[in-house]
């Protein structure tokens, strides 16, 4: 009979390039774990995605002296499985090391290189080409690296090494979706091995990356849950996941809090209890700029929300402001007449107060422009759009009203008419979003359809008929991918967000 083994999986944060940190942690976790196997995710000493800094000579030594440590102080009588760069004649190999009797045991290439949403693997590594198994204590240990599970070849192969379990290691983004798909694909893997399924993954924040967490076993149709993750209802977890990427994003980068333009609108409203859920409502300051056009509900209902959730905020009225640079350059508009020059100004004012206050203070700009706005530059560059983390980047309009109620069913901190009346970015006189754009619930499905499902225009045509509709926000996602390529950062949630995943020209000639 062979011995049973403990293992542990260390789902944790590696941040990228804080080798020397994720070195420290690697060797205290494996040298405090009772575990007889230490198993840490993909990339773990270098962090993931470490992009060019992989090229970057420095980075390559710091690297490669951090495996040699790892292999003299690693504790010899446990086998700790550690995801790193393998520089190997002039290649790159994204690896798993099996560690052990103070050595290198095994080295495993990861196989299936992805190169689609948020991945450029194929543009730093080379792919492995042989089935990875570590021998240890009596029991073999196959192993794989995040996306080798979500393809049949990898595993197939495993037969043939007759492992006792299997060790996958990932760094896999989250998505509404991905739990689900893991889940799937590790019932697959054991049904395939008759063997159960051990995965880890990174849990922690880079850049517009969330990394869930969510670390399980997989043994004859039980799953064990092994690390935390978001749970819940679909609006309870994409609540999580926001105030999560927030919160890493801050934390990492030390600012001391955040600020944010509190307009009375429900977008602000929501960024406002996200960042007093994610981060203390001390470390959050609102900003309420009302101008000539601002209705006095939204000063009233902005007010009440920060002082719902305890959060400090200040009235600065950019009326002045706007007076005075209208009389210093309105002589020189080639046309007088009011039309979006002025509205933009207004919200540049703002943007330029926002950014004031951060250089003096040291606290983040979190903007509040949403998914179906960023889409269809319903936004001003340095306006609203100015800011280090754009917290509601890759959430429909739809969505925010959706999460504004669930936070309401925790407490009630959004006056209800936020949630009922028309939006408006009050710019004007009597101004409404729906005087230039579709009703937010027929533009948040065309969004999905041509945006996430990449459908044709055509087809979202058949599907959703309002032809006039479906070319007018389709032809506003292409004349406006200017704006996003100078938009902030802001975290993934679905399936293919603004960002890393959508990659298009600026300076194109598709019809819509």
């Amino acid at each position: 009979m062979k011995p049973m083994l403990e293992i542990e999986l260390c789902q944790d944060h590696f941040p990228v390039g804080a080798i020397a940190a994720n070195t420290e942690k690697i060797l205290t976790r494996a040298a405090n774990s009772p575990a007889d196997v230490v198993v840490f995710p993909e990339l773990a000493l270098c962090g993931y995605p470490p992009e060019d800094l992989l090229w970057q000579a420095d980075f390559r030594l710091e690297v490669e002296a951090a495996l040699v440590r790892l292999q003299m102080e690693l504790p010899a009588q446990k086998l700790v499985l550690v995801g790193a760069p393998a520089y190997r004649d002039h290649q790159i190999y994204n690896a798993l090391l099996a560690f052990g009797e103070g050595g290198v045991l095994a080295e495993y290439h990861k196989q299936i290189l992805p190169n689609t949403g948020v991945f450029d693997d194929q543009r730093y590594f080379q792919a492995g080409t042989q089935p990875g198994c570590v021998k240890w204590r009596g029991q073999c240990f196959g192993l794989l690296i995040c996306e080798d599970i979500w393809h049949d070849v990898p595993v197939q192969a495993l037969r043939h090494s007759h492992c006792d379990q299997l060790l996958v290691v990932n760094a896999s983004p989250f998505d509404t979706g991905k739990a689900a798909g893991r889940l799937k694909r590790a019932q697959y893997a054991s049904a395939v091995l008759q063997v159960p399924v051990w995965y880890v993954n990174h849990r922690g924040v880079q850049d517009e990356i969330i990394y869930d967490g969510g670390s399980f076993k997989y043994d004859q149709g039980q799953m064990t849950s092994l690390g935390p993750c978001f749970e819940g209802s679909f609006d309870a977890i994409l609540y999580k996941a926001l105030s999560f990427a927030l919160a890493g994003y801050v934390n990492h980068h030390h600012f001391p809090g955040v600020l944010l333009g509190l307009s009375g609108g429900v977008d602000s409203a929501l960024t406002l209890a996200i960042a007093a859920d994610a981060l203390g409502p001390r470390r959050v300051e609102a900003i309420i700029m009302p101008s000539a056009y601002t209705a006095q509900m939204s000063i009233e209902d902005a007010k009440a929300e920060a002082e719902a959730l305890g959060v400090a905020y200040r009235v600065i009225s950019i009326e002045t402001l706007f007076e005075t640079v209208l009389a210093e350059v309105s002589g020189h508009f080639a046309h007088p007449e009011w039309d979006l020059t002025e509205e933009n100004i207004q919200a540049r004012l703002r943007g330029l107060i926002l950014m004031a206050l951060s250089n003096k203070s040291g606290k983040m700009v979190v903007t509040t422009t949403n998914k179906s706005e960023l889409a269809v530059g319903y936004g001003t560059l340095y306006g609203d759009l100015a800011g280090g983390f754009a917290l509601l980047k890759d959430v429909y309009k739809t969505q925010v009203y959706a999460l504004a109620a669930y936070r309401n069913q925790q407490a009630a901190v959004i006056p209800e008419r936020v949630l009922t009346r028309a939006p408006s970015a009050e710019l004007r006189e009597n101004q409404t979003d729906q005087d230039a754009l579709p009703d937010y619930a027929l533009l948040d499905q065309i969004l999905c359809l041509f945006q996430e499902e990449n459908a044709a225009v055509a087809e979202i045509i058949d599907k959703l008929g309002h032809e006039e509709a479906v070319r007018q926000v389709v032809a506003l996602i292409r004349r406006n991918e200017y704006k996003r390529k100078q938009s902030p950062v802001g975290p993934k949630l679905s399936q293919r967000a603004f960002g890393r995943d959508w990659r298009m020209p600026i300076m194109q000639g598709m019809k819509s």
